[in-house]
């Protein structure tokens, strides 16, 4: 690792590397097989710290039809292991990204996915709509917010109400689709297929977990919100163990796996579970480099594995 200016006077910790190892995703080819996980990615902090256009993708922070302002305070804490926040989906709105964070990311040659979130159907749908015709490459529909057309329970915990919802939505783009399960779930399985017979090209799991800490000088939750997502190396075997269950009874859908990832080690075993590829989270928040530390010790690692990076630069997986 050796760090050096650029000509915008950008510290990268990284030099430019040529990858060796490519994956497919619903037919968008990463140049390698990790991305951003949406919600802790900003291109404004860690631009200055790696070229971003070196990620197999980006995946954006969840955007909303208008402006979001978030959970109140205090929204962040920590566990065993883990984080947990309850921010929100604090946005400035479709438009703002389709103006500014976009542009940005597609200026200098990044992959990009666009997560869309909402609070009802209605809401999904004006985004998608203003995405539709974008330069975004894929769009992920986060079905893990609460919805207030579903009496504030996640569309997706409801493989009829996800159906419905992307009913709505596949005809609106032809853009690939990555659909974003929730893990809180009994059968992890139900909504995957639901998602897939409705229209959805690619599946990303997991999203967070749904947990608490409480202040034992108060007895009250820590958390404004009372409870918040658990994300980061402690949800690492729930997140494989999801990728593993879809891949077993959907074997041709694609899958990007979430959870606990922070080295290149952990992300392989997302791959060996049948993911096609992996989304880094959690570890960004307290190592603002990970996704492209974790993509660099991929890279390496698939060198010793020529069956495996066969199979991903061909659109297929271990299992």
């Amino acid at each position: 690792m050796t760090a050096n200016t650029n000509s915008n006077e950008h510290v990268n910790l990284y030099e430019p590397h040529e990858w060796k190892h490519s994956t497919k995703v619903a037919g968008v080819t990463w140049k390698n097989p990790v991305g951003t996980a949406s919600g802790t990615f900003q291109y404004a902090a860690v631009r200055w710290f790696y070229d971003v256009s070196q990620l197999g993708a980006v995946c954006t922070k969840g955007v909303s039809p208008v402006p979001w302002e978030g959970n109140p305070s205090p929204r962040t804490t920590e566990g065993p292991a883990s984080n947990l926040n309850a921010v929100g989906l604090q946005n400035p709105g479709v438009d703002h990204y389709l103006v500014d964070d976009l542009p940005k990311l597609k200026k200098i040659g990044a992959t990009v996915i666009a997560n869309v979130a909402g609070h009802c159907d209605e809401d999904y749908c004006e985004v998608v709509a203003k995405l539709a015709d974008c330069d975004a490459d894929m769009l992920e529909i986060n079905v893990s917010c609460p919805n207030v057309t579903h009496g504030g329970m996640s569309v997706g915990t409801d493989p009829v109400a996800l159906s419905k919802l992307m009913d709505k939505l596949r005809p609106m783009t032809d853009k690939p689709m990555i659909v974003k399960l929730t893990p809180n779930v009994t059968d992890i399985t139900a909504p995957a297929r639901s998602a897939v017979e409705h229209g959805a090209d690619a599946l990303s799991m997991i999203n967070t977990l749904l947990g608490m800490r409480l202040n034992i000088k108060t007895g009250e939750p820590i958390i404004a919100n009372r409870t918040g997502g658990v994300s980061g190396p402690a949800v690492l075997p729930v997140g494989i163990a999801a990728v593993y269950r879809v891949r077993t009874v959907l074997p041709e859908v694609p899958i990007i796996g979430i959870g606990g990832i922070d080295t290149g080690e952990k992300a392989l075993e997302y791959l060996y579970a049948g993911a096609n590829a992996v989304e880094v989270g959690a570890a960004a928040l307290f190592d603002p480099v990970a996704p492209l530390r974790v993509a660099r010790e991929l890279d390496d690692l698939l060198d010793d594995r020529p069956e495996l990076a066969a199979k991903l630069a061909a659109g297929q997986t271990w299992r």
